[in-house]
């Protein structure tokens, strides 16, 4: 074994001794004497006593600087995902209501026909029937159990404007909520260059 070894070695076997007992041992390396001294002797220096902790009701209840590490939060996290709805499917423009919008292209001899809608901040969005738009309507249940979003579907694209319909999975039986965005709305159509 090396030196730096045998230091380590003897090093570790001094603390391990010096945990051990109730007696500290301090050695002095003159040839081979070992002084001991008792616990006592070697913390008479030091007459006070360790302080005295006082402990009050309120460190006993939930705070925020106390908090109790064995709380169940499963019920905070259910009650969350309840109130934030993620729809599953990919919605162009879901921040914008469809008040918001406004369609200023519609291109019907391709196939699907296209249309370009912009948001309030001018970027512009182009759709195709079967993309659903806008930002979606939570809806609760019959039994006020699930709640799930409602979406804008494109389902028309005409000469002169985009039909929209929108599905209540939850009543069938209503028929489809219906919407119809137009190129030029009332009092636009006729202002172009006739006066």
């Amino acid at each position: 074994m090396n030196r730096i070894g045998t230091a380590l070695l003897v090093s570790a076997t001094l603390l391990v001794a010096a945990g051990c007992g109730d007696e500290v041992v301090q050695s002095h390396f003159d040839g081979g004497t070992v002084e001991r001294k008792p616990v006592e002797q070697v913390d008479a220096g030091t007459d006070a006593a360790p302080p005295k902790v006082t402990f009050q009701e309120s460190e006993f209840t939930e705070s925020n600087r106390s908090r109790d590490p064995f709380r169940s939060y499963a019920s905070v996290f259910a009650q969350e995902a309840k109130t934030q709805v993620k729809s599953q499917r990919k919605v162009v423009l879901d921040k914008y209501s469809l008040d918001e919008l406004k369609l200023i292209g519609i291109v019907t001899r391709v196939h699907p026909a296209k249309a370009m809608l912009v948001d309030p901040n001018g970027k512009g969005y182009v759709v195709q029937p079967g993309q659903f738009v806008g930002r979606p309507e939570v809806v609760q249940s019959a039994n006020q159990d699930t709640t799930f979003e409602v979406n804008w579907r494109v389902d028309r694209i005409r000469p002169t404007d985009i039909v929209l319909v929108r599905e209540d999975p939850s009543n069938p039986d209503v028929p489809t909520a219906t919407r119809v965005i137009p190129l030029r709305p009332k009092g636009e159509e006729q202002t172009t260059g006739e006066q």
